[in-house]
């Protein structure tokens, strides 16, 4: 039955999901080829995109079920397509989205080149999402069926062009499920812990890791409450503040205060009260459309501004292959720039792009 499906090239990072999902295609009859892809260790930490500890269990997966496992090196495409955009960003005033770039322009793009290389007709990861087929056979890319785990949000940079050839096991599934799975099959990952963290930055935080690479081009300045008008504190860089942020601010003004606004050229950081931090509209740019067209100005819409934050209504007000602009039903709070904003229509992705501004 081995490559009756053809062969398929799963990303495994040595957690649960992506083993489970290389398992599944196993048993389901695919010609399955494993990888790690290894691409950045922070200098003079233990931390990192590469655990040793990891590819040894992606490994052992690999051998308990029958397939070759290999570690390919990607360490220079994702220095340049995401860490030193990472870095860039944040030195900008921006908050970067990386998980999406990393998806966008290593997962799904230099990963499919060696996919090809080595003759297969598939790429799958263990990322909760689903590709489904339209009534005429078009490939669509879904939302989760467990909303709880969906990560469309970070895959919406994927080109369209590679939807056919693209498998989302789990995408079906709750994560309870994969576990039970996991155990069923005796896979020693089963109840290894989730990551939670932008696996690449130090255990100090993103803001040591921008100043370790960039120390040059920290961007040091003041506070400015919007209320009042006036300075109420300093700060070390504007790499170390996001729109939305509350805590860590160093500022005690009675009501709580968040970062509305930051202005990298000065060093002003913007504070003000919750409802300073609220917006009706948003523009994105560098759109990247998984339907044949951009949207129509007037369609109806739901948008994501992060990952776990609820789609809200809007209505689109332009769309090009350049960016696009909505205003939303309902306000939307902390519409941070250098993130994500990802249009649906119900449970599909439209498409998204990476929020410039906002307003209203």
């Amino acid at each position: 039955m081995a490559r009756a499906l053809g062969r398929v090239l799963v990303a495994m990072s040595g957690g649960v999901d992506s083993s489970v999902a290389a398992a599944l295609l196993k048993l389901a009859g695919y010609d399955v080829v494993g990888v790690a892809m290894r691409l950045w260790s922070a200098p003079g930490s233990q931390s990192g995109c590469c655990s040793l500890d990891d590819f040894a269990d992606a490994r052992r997966v690999a051998a308990l079920m029958g397939f070759p496992f290999y570690v390919l090196d990607f360490a220079r495409e994702f220095e340049t397509s995401v860490l030193e955009p990472f870095v860039a960003e944040y030195l900008r005033g921006r908050t970067p989205n990386p998980c999406a770039r990393c998806n966008q322009f290593v997962k799904f793009d230099a990963l499919f080149q060696r996919a090809q290389a080595l003759g297969a007709s598939f790429v799958a990861t263990g990322h909760y999402a689903r590709v489904r087929q339209s009534a005429t056979g078009e490939p669509q890319l879904w939302a989760a069926s467990d909303a709880a785990k969906d990560q469309s949000y970070y895959l919406f940079g994927i080109a369209p062009e590679r939807l056919p050839q693209l498998l989302f096991p789990v995408g079906e599934l709750s994560k309870r499920e994969v576990r039970a799975i996991a155990e069923q099959l005796g896979l020693p990952v089963a109840h290894k812990p989730e990551s939670q963290e932008v696996c690449f930055a130090p255990r100090a935080g993103y803001a040591a890791l921008v100043e370790q690479l960039a120390p040059d081009r920290v961007r040091p300045g003041v506070i400015l409450d919007e209320e009042s008008g006036t300075v109420v504190g300093a700060h070390p860089g504007v790499h170390r503040f996001t729109v939305g942020q509350r805590r860590g601010l160093g500022v005690s003004r009675g009501e709580p205060r968040y970062v509305v606004a930051i202005d990298p050229e000065s060093g002003t950081v913007r504070v003000g009260t919750k409802p300073r931090t609220l917006a009706h509209g948003l523009r994105a740019s560098g759109a990247n459309w998984l339907v044949a067209q951009p949207p129509e100005a007037g369609t109806r819409a739901l948008v994501k501004i992060r990952a776990r934050s609820a789609p809200v209504p809007v209505l689109i007000e332009e769309a090009s292959a350049e960016g696009f602009a909505v205003r939303a039903d309902s306000p939307l709070s902390a519409v941070t720039p250098g993130q994500a904003a990802v249009l649906y229509e119900g449970p599909r992705v439209l498409g998204g792009g990476w929020i410039e501004e906002s307003w209203g």
